[in-house]
């Protein structure tokens, strides 16, 4: 059994059907590729057995000559080299595990760009300052996912350029500036790990793919995987993937869409998007992004294409679809899609709608009762009788409602902090400029998170909303600084109380007093077809101590004590 497939591999059954083997984001893309015919740019996946073999023994036997042939077609197919000198094929390395892992693991853009494949880069683009600032970008991130070095003094170096030119963003730095970065940063590769920034493209995949592999046993994405209950032991596909860019120029651009709303489950696309960028920097919420309504005013035809995308991811899924894309000076690429998670109030709605085929347009297709009743879980009902604020309190700044429900902690601003108030038995509304994958322990512990940047597809939001966990991010007046945040004339210091709305995306000052919510109407939908599939089959009796708890679980369906 090979350990490697191309996208365009011929399977015995639809590839989506082999995410055990692929992985989910390598079974969509051979999905994508294969069976939808969408733009996807080419690339191969690296099993899960692969992973799974190299955490057995290490690094598998013939795994190198089958990565190698894949290369070499790849290399074909597009008519560049990897690295080459004069016209540079580059990649991206990314993990897909079985099931989605936001974030949790690593990634590698930009490979295969070296001293001398980054003045090929310049010349064939005839943009030097494109090719630099991706050369810069891949040193960074190579370093600190691969070598072992910290991210922070890079990040310092950025932004020192940055302020040397008065850019507000990455785009203001010129092409001269980002050479002297790159130069930095090289020397600060030596110095934090000791070893030269590798100039060999093979040498530099097979460490991308090594440590995609190892992230699979890093601290967050265990973490991820014991709050969800997923098995430690199915390993992570690795995916390898040609460069298409959105920071060419004005005329490219990269976003996530989601084909429906997935906080609200309203039948209408939602995302981020930002032109001239790159995806890292809209999920990290760098950059303030741009919803796609915003898109269809710059790209109106690419827009309209990427909708009608949607309308085809759905229909082949027959579910909400999660995605990311790139514009490459006027041309759409899908680089993933997946099942997308959703608040419990978009879970209900969509459940619901789907049975009916309401939504957009005059031929939807349906699921059957139950089919909704499977993609409803017991977290979902939990959620949409998350508390909310009970009365009006001084609202401080208002950010985006990334994830519903209201929440009341004391403000925490990292995640070990969090994880220590939490074992002290506090209620911790976390606090972040921008959450990233290594604060998910004190996501996972948080009542509530607030971040001051990011959009509704950040790494805040997404967690957050998949954990029913109350959010509000991009609330861009909250300053933070010194144990405390400031928001105007009002401080705020570590361990005071502070409450949020992930709804409405209201920030409160003090301890605001909760009440229960009220469920949508697709809540009382959902049980009474539960009761009618269970009806013969299956009891519900309550584990109720009081009057008060009787009388609450009587009301929703209990047929006793």
């Amino acid at each position: 059994m090979p350990y490697v497939f191309s996208f365009d591999h011929k399977h015995r059954r639809p590839p989506m059907e082999y995410k055990d083997l692929l992985g989910g984001k390598g079974a969509n893309l051979a999905e994508m590729t294969t069976v939808l015919k969408l733009p996807v740019p080419p690339g191969f996946t690296i099993s899960t057995e692969a992973c799974t073999a190299y955490m057995d023994a290490g690094w598998p036997e013939g795994l190198d000559a089958e990565i190698e042939k894949q290369v070499a077609k790849l290399e074909k197919e597009m008519g560049r080299g990897l690295g080459d000198p004069a016209d540079p094929l580059l990649v991206s390395v990314r993990s897909g595990a079985k099931f989605s892992m936001p974030g949790m693991m690593d990634t590698v853009l930009n490979l295969g760009l070296n001293d001398k494949s980054v003045k090929g880069l310049a010349k064939v683009t005839d943009d030097e300052r494109f090719a630099y600032d991706s050369y810069r970008r891949f040193i960074a991130m190579y370093a600190r996912i691969v070598m072992g070095a910290d991210g922070e003094p890079f990040e310092e170096l950025l932004e020192e350029a940055r302020e040397a030119v008065s850019g507000t963003t990455d785009a203001d730095i010129p092409a001269d500036a980002l050479k002297d970065l790159c130069v930095a940063y090289k020397k600060l590769v030596k110095e934090q790990t000791g070893k030269a920034f590798p100039q060999q493209p093979m040498k530099q995949l097979r460490g991308a793919v090594e440590a995609v592999f190892k992230s699979w046993n890093g601290a967050r994405a265990i973490a991820y995987r014991v709050r969800e209950n997923i098995d430690h032991h199915l390993g992570t596909a690795v995916n390898v993937q040609t460069m298409v860019f959105g920071n060419r120029d004005e005329n490219s651009g990269t976003g996530v869409g989601f084909t429906r709303n997935a906080a609200t489950g309203e039948d209408l696309p939602y995302g981020d998007f930002l032109v001239n960028a790159q995806g890292e920097d809209v999920v990290a919420g760098i950059r303030k992004t741009e919803d796609l309504d915003e898109m269809a005013s710059v790209f109106p035809e690419i827009h309209d294409d990427l909708l009608v995308i949607f309308d085809r991811l759905e229909r082949h899924y027959t579910d909400m679809c999660d995605t990311e894309f790139t514009i490459e000076q006027g041309k759409l690429w899908m680089l993933q899609t997946r099942v997308g998670k959703r608040t419990g109030v978009a879970a209900l709605k969509m459940a619901v709608d789907m049975t009916t085929g309401k939504g957009r347009g005059d031929k939807r297709w349906k699921i059957s009762r139950e089919e909704a009743l499977m993609r409803v879980s017991e977290d979902n009902l939990d959620s949409v009788l998350h508390p909310q604020f009970a009365n009006k309190g001084k609202v401080l700044t208002k950010g985006l409602g990334a994830s519903p429900g209201a929440a009341v902690g004391g403000v925490y601003f990292t995640a070990d902090d969090a994880v220590e108030a939490d074992k002290r038995g506090e209620r911790v509304i976390l606090v972040r400029q921008e959450t990233s994958p290594d604060d998910i322990h004190g996501m996972s512990v948080a009542q509530g998170i607030l971040t001051s940047r990011g959009g509704l597809v950040s790494h805040a939001a997404v967690v957050a909303r998949g954990w029913g966990t109350p959010a509000v991010v991009g609330a861009e007046e909250v300053k933070i600084g010194n144990g405390q945040l400031t928001i105007g004339g009002v401080t705020v210091k570590e361990g005071e109380m502070l409450s949020i709305d992930g709804t409405t995306g209201e920030v409160v000052a003090g301890e605001m007093e909760l009440t229960n919510a009220e469920p949508p109407p697709e809540f009382e939908t959902i049980l009474e077809w539960a009761d009618k599939v269970r009806k013969g089959k299956l009891a519900v009796r309550a584990n109720a101590d009081t009057g008060e708890d009787a009388a609450n679980a009587r009301s929703m369906g209990a047929e006793g004590i």
